[in-house]
């Protein structure tokens, strides 16, 4: 289902645990990592969407997670011609996605890349929130990057134990990429 301009309603789903490290899960037979994603199917919600994804990407159940915010609009991304099926090129553009900030709840061994017949990940690890930018495939970087400074704000409004409530978030520092993407003035 693509929208009148091209591009593919998805939900991307970015798992924070207890620390502010985030899920990066690394796709499948490939040495490349990135956040779950998938498409919205027809007459689903983005959050039905985002829930189905957390369920079939990382085998989690809603229980296991707390939702944090979400971008207020859809984040877009052109997708290359040279990745685009020839018979869908000419009228499929890229995604437009709503991004999710979730707080693992749960236990890390709750994580299953084997919950559904077609896993999307053979390994997943904790990594710093501001994942470095040239680790994501450079047609997506800008989305990322834009999703990532929108759902920061959330990351450290409910402090989990007593002393991130005494003393606060020890914060990270958004790197230069973040703040001075290249090409942009």
């Amino acid at each position: 289902m693509l929208d009148r301009d091209g591009y593919r309603p998805n939900v991307a789903l970015v798992i924070a645990n207890s620390k502010n490290l985030v899920f990066w899960g690394k796709r499948i037979r490939e040495h490349s990592w990135q956040f779950p994603q998938g498409g919205i199917d027809p007459g689903e919600t983005p959050e039905r969407a985002m829930y189905r994804e957390l369920k079939e990407e990382v085998g989690l159940a809603p229980d296991h997670v707390k939702v944090l915010g979400r971008t207020r609009d859809w984040l877009r991304y052109d997708v290359p011609q040279h990745w685009i099926k020839r018979q869908f090129r000419g009228s499929y553009r890229g995604q437009k996605q709503i991004w999710y900030l979730l707080r693992l709840v749960g236990r890390d061994s709750d994580v299953s890349l084997r919950a559904t017949d077609h896993p999307e990940f053979d390994a997943w690890r904790w990594h710093d929130y501001w994942i470095p930018l040239d680790n994501v495939i450079d047609f997506k970087r800008d989305v990322y990057r834009r999703g990532l400074m929108e759902l920061e704000r959330f990351l450290h409004q409910f402090p989990q134990t007593r002393r991130q409530r005494l003393y606060g978030w020890a914060r990270s520092v958004m790197p230069s990429p973040y703040t001075n993407p290249p090409g942009k003035a």
